[in-house]
């Protein structure tokens, strides 16, 4: 059976997410880690678009959720709230009701899998595109940083110990 890896973890305290560990273990491993490490999952839920790099963009509700985060032993800065109106673009709606896009949401990233030869295809992918950006562009040692060349090398390891 495939390995399948939780993404995320649901802290109901906060109504807010978080990466699971090993998620986040992974996400490392493999370089799929930009600004955080579901950027390319939200790409994938905005219709495949760059716009999806910000389906997470709320730093007030972060902000307003700082002190509870700390009291339960979390950085409010990896923290992940549903934002309903993030989820809706008005072009041909909304159909529903922003209280039902949240819900909706939620259980959505709360039952969110995803499996190791996915996020294995991914990380090849990114990988890719980062070495051409890389190479085209050799002075911008930012990009130098997500060019993985040993990225096989990490895939072999992970797939012989069999989890993370």
């Amino acid at each position: 059976m495939e390995q399948k890896i939780k993404i995320f973890k649901y802290i109901p305290e906060l109504d807010a997410f978080d990466v699971t560990d090993e998620y986040r273990e992974f996400a490392d491993l493999l370089g799929l880690i930009e600004w955080h490490p579901v950027v390319w999952i939200g790409r994938l839920f905005t219709m495949d678009n760059d716009f999806g790099e910000h389906w997470f963009d709320n730093w007030d509700q972060r902000e307003k959720s700082e002190t509870r985060a700390k009291e339960l032993g979390l950085e409010a800065d990896t923290l992940f709230f549903i934002d309903p109106d993030r989820f809706q673009d008005g072009r041909d709606g909304p159909c529903h009701l922003p209280e039902f896009r949240k819900h909706f949401w939620t259980e959505v990233l709360c039952s969110l899998e995803l499996s190791l030869e996915l996020l294995i295809e991914e990380a090849r992918n990114f990988n890719g595109r980062a070495k051409e950006l890389a190479d085209a562009h050799p002075e911008d040692m930012h990009l130098q940083d997500f060019y993985l060349p040993d990225l096989e090398d990490r895939i072999k390891v992970l797939i012989e110990r069999g989890n993370p």
